[in-house]
């Protein structure tokens, strides 16, 4: 009721969805390089991160993941409506904040990557990718369990969808391990990623 009458008085409806994705297997470390990438571009833009520029790194992200479907184990989403920007900005930095402090989500940008780094670096078997969006407008296919494959290829596929129709207002991506040469594991994934469920 309340969803109709804020329609009818022409209030924005914001939706807050934040994503994660479990891949697994020796063929994944190439995802940390996209994802690595994607982190440098939103740092080098003024501080802030261009909406634009984190909007293209999303795409980029979204469409490695869709290729790398084969290695999806686990996946959960949560996320909310609401009809007040400031609310929603609220519930977007509560999930930043949780991603950022979630285990081995820091990445290391500012280090000179090379020196003094062992020569043989364990290839790392566990990535998980947090994706946090806040966008306008109705999204049917982020308002949803996204625990299957089929429910999280269309998900995947409405956030691309976004930054090209200009409707994502915020965006932010954490993966873990964030770090070259940080591992995973499967005890590490139970204890700090509770809520996944297996695809």
């Amino acid at each position: 009721m309340r969803d109709i009458f804020n329609k009818v008085t022409g209030r924005t409806r914001y939706v807050v969805f934040r994503l994660f994705l479990h891949l697994g297997g020796g063929e994944v470390a190439p995802i940390l390089g996209v994802l690595n990438s994607a982190g440098r571009d939103a740092i080098d833009v003024d501080g802030d991160g261009d909406l634009e520029v984190l909007g293209e790194g999303l795409v980029e992200i979204s469409q490695t993941l869709l290729q790398y479907d084969e290695y999806w184990l686990s996946a959960a989403n949560e996320g909310d409506v609401f009809w007040d920007e400031g609310e929603a900005g609220d519930y977007v930095n509560e999930l930043f904040t949780d991603s950022a402090e979630r285990y081995l989500s820091e990445p290391n940008y500012s280090s000179d990557p090379g020196l003094n780094e062992p020569l043989s670096i364990p290839v790392t078997r566990n990535i998980i990718v947090m994706i946090t969006v806040a966008s306008e407008g109705e999204v049917p296919e982020l308002e949803t369990d996204l625990s299957n494959v089929q429910a999280l290829k269309e998900g995947l596929k409405a956030l691309i969808n976004l930054h090209y129709k200009h409707r994502l207002k915020a965006i932010q991506v954490h993966f873990s391990p964030a770090q070259l040469g940080d591992e995973l594991t499967s005890d590490q994934l139970l204890q700090y990623y509770p809520e996944l469920i297996p695809l």
